[in-house]
């Protein structure tokens, strides 16, 4: 079987928001166009009413999933926890609500549900015997700027950095094996294996700060400072810009010069992956390989090979952000994301059938 290509909705948001597509246009699109059967959902924007959507929305919604011979993968969730407005939600009431959505992700035919890197390790384990009644596998989410491997890593204290545990990957492998339930496990983000700003980045930063010196200070610079020290590229920046306009965030995506996992290190987690997120920018086409694609600031080729060394046989869902440093413009300059998942597809099924599976 090997590896399988499915899509997040979140890939189509402004197409969505501007009226262009219902999630019924984006499973056609899956279908027909991109043949490939995995969705991906965030609950709040394919969901009407959430989180208590209308019986007649669960039933049209399994029907037509079923009408195209489609696969529901992972359904994105948030944990809102100021959701009663009058009090932050305690672990034990975010349990509650994680073990709710567990049972609507259940109802929908999803075979996981995915929880931001934040969600506290106890509010999942609380939730655990849910996801074992209904069969739905609870994943965490490994972001960047998060490692896989935390061996000679130290913790950061700034920027997002900062607000993640860097043992989050050991935290729920532990977890697991400590309960050996087969219902907790990881959604790696192919943004861990970005290795470089990307041009859409560089270019948004450079609209909207009057010193662009100060970006190409930090482009040029960055290789000097530790791999994800923000502490020193903030350091070195303030030295050279007393007064400088740049944000602790803008410093941190622009001074990125080495992935934050190795994509060897996957092959100690392929047992615990739930699906993964195909994260891209921008696809552009191979110097040289016309109809060919690929994505400059993120490693696809490497995590895909381990991956089919290893015989995954997973979803990786693609899931596009380059619209969000493009929607600061006017609509005529937004970027068409149908054709970028296209193209990132394109990428897919070539990186897949260039090494083989171990598992067929």
């Amino acid at each position: 079987m090997g590896i399988k290509r499915g899509v997040s909705f979140y890939s189509y948001q402004q197409t969505q928001f501007f009226g262009k597509m219902h999630w019924k246009d984006m499973v056609r699109e899956l279908h027909d166009n991109l043949k490939c059967d995995g969705v991906e959902i965030i609950d709040e924007s394919t969901i009407p009413h959430y989180p208590f959507p209308p019986e007649e929305f669960i039933y049209d919604w399994n029907s037509f999933l079923a009408r195209y011979d489609m696969k529901a993968v992972t359904k994105d969730i948030y944990l809102d926890v100021h959701q009663f407005r009058d009090h932050v939600m305690t672990h034990r009431e975010a349990a509650e609500r994680l073990k709710y959505d567990i049972r609507l992700a259940a109802e929908m035919g999803f075979e996981n549900v995915r929880c931001l890197c934040l969600v506290p390790i106890d509010v999942i384990e609380m939730a655990l015997p849910t996801a074992e009644k209904y069969g739905v596998r609870i994943g965490k989410e490994i972001h960047a700027p998060l490692p896989i491997n935390t061996k000679g890593k130290k913790q950061p204290t700034q920027g997002m950095a900062g607000a993640l545990s860097i043992h989050m990957v050991d935290e729920v492998i532990e977890l697991a094996r400590r309960t050996g339930s087969k219902y907790v496990g990881l959604v790696p983000d192919f943004g861990i294996f970005q290795f470089r700003p990307t041009d859409l980045h560089i270019a948004y930063v450079k609209r909207h700060v009057r010193n662009t010196d100060e970006v190409d200070w930090l482009l040029e610079n960055s290789k000097n400072f530790a791999p994800h020290d923000l502490d020193a590229a903030q350091a070195a920046f303030k030295a050279k810009f007393p007064h400088g306009e740049l944000s602790m965030g803008e410093i941190e995506g622009l001074s990125l010069h080495e992935s934050s996992a190795d994509p060897e290190d996957l092959r100690a987690i392929v047992p615990y992956i739930c699906s993964m997120h195909g994260k891209f920018y921008e696809m552009t086409e191979i110097e040289g390989q016309p109809g060919h694609y690929e994505d400059k600031a993120i490693n696809y080729a490497d995590p895909i090979r381990v991956l089919n060394e290893e015989g995954y046989q997973g979803y990786i869902d693609s899931e596009y952000e380059g619209q969000r440093d493009q929607q600061d413009r006017g609509e005529e300059f937004l970027p068409n994301e149908v054709e970028e998942v296209r193209r990132h597809h394109e990428m897919l099924q070539r990186l897949f059938d260039a090494t083989p599976n171990k598992n067929g």
